[in-house]
């Protein structure tokens, strides 16, 4: 019980770091400042944030035109949607 509070916990904080992140990069583009690498964008997506990315695409307009960039973002989404189907799936059969 305590591993899952602490899981849910990790993410949710990933997820927060991940969603300021994107919200500060959205800000230093429109004052054309010094931008976040896409790299560090997708790394933070990759440890569990995709869905703060997701509402910061949503709500920010930001990254959601860049076919490349989205490519490989859906891939990390599906990657962690297939994992955690896989873990329901292995967990069910116990």
């Amino acid at each position: 019980m305590t591993l899952w509070i602490l899981a849910l916990g990790g993410l949710a904080l990933i997820n927060l770091v991940t969603f300021q992140v994107w919200a500060a990069d959205k800000r230093r583009a429109i004052r054309r400042e010094r931008r976040v690498p896409e790299a560090t964008l997708l790394r933070l997506c990759w440890l569990g944030g995709w869905p703060a990315a997701l509402l910061s695409m949503r709500l920010f307009r930001h990254k959601s035109v860049k076919r490349d960039f989205k490519r490989r973002f859906n891939r990390i989404v599906w990657l962690h949607l297939l994992a955690m189907a896989a873990t329901i799936i292995a967990f069910q059969t116990l």
